[in-house]
């Protein structure tokens, strides 16, 4: 994750509200050895497992990668100034992630062929929308699933399960917003098991 260091952060985080990696872990749902692995930066977590463990916290995703930096009410965000939050094989690019009282997210997401959220599906509060510019992704809201290819949209109540899944050949480009500014404000969700 270009230039965020998710396990020092993860710690930072966990340290802060006095959790043991087994307490963390426990109430996550996951094996101290996945929090003592990300915290090293020798694993890459996947976007439901990060959501998972910081939900356990809770710390919401944007507030996780916004760190402790404040910064001015910038308009323009070069491509280089954009805050990586996926897991290493899908890119989610996040515009603005330090500005503060954001009141929705803007990401960029790539995802290469063979790229999926999981099959624990996402899902939190708020709605969320986006459009395919590039590539095509199969779209699972609920029972409902669907190819939609670039020129096509979306838009859903976020609490509604969710999956993104590029079973094409070639990488998929969405340009996605959705509020409230984060997966979850909270650790009040429901997780498949």
């Amino acid at each position: 994750m270009s230039g965020f260091d998710v396990g020092n952060r993860l710690k930072q985080l966990r340290l802060s509200r006095e959790l043991s990696q087994r307490e963390l872990a426990k109430r996550a749902g996951v094996t101290n050895s996945t929090i003592s692995l990300i915290e090293q930066n020798s694993v890459s977590p996947s976007v439901s497992s990060l959501k998972k463990i910081l939900d356990a916290m809770p710390v919401s995703i944007s507030e996780f990668f916004a760190g402790e930096i404040e910064s001015h009410d910038q308009v323009f965000y070069p491509s280089s100034e954009l805050t990586e939050i996926g897991d290493g094989t899908l890119s989610w690019k996040l515009v603005g992630a330090r500005r503060p009282n954001r009141s929705m997210s803007i990401i960029h997401e790539h995802y290469p062929p063979g790229a999926d959220t999981g099959e624990e599906m996402l899902e939190h509060d708020g709605e969320e929308g986006g459009v395919v510019v590039a590539g095509t992704i199969e779209l699972q809201v609920a029972d409902e699933v669907q190819q939609l290819k670039a020129g096509d949209a979306y838009y859903f109540d976020s609490r509604l399960p969710h999956r993104f899944r590029n079973a094409g050949d070639s990488e998929c480009v969405i340009v996605s917003a959705n509020t409230p500014p984060s997966f979850s404000d909270g650790g009040d969700e429901q997780h498949h098991v």
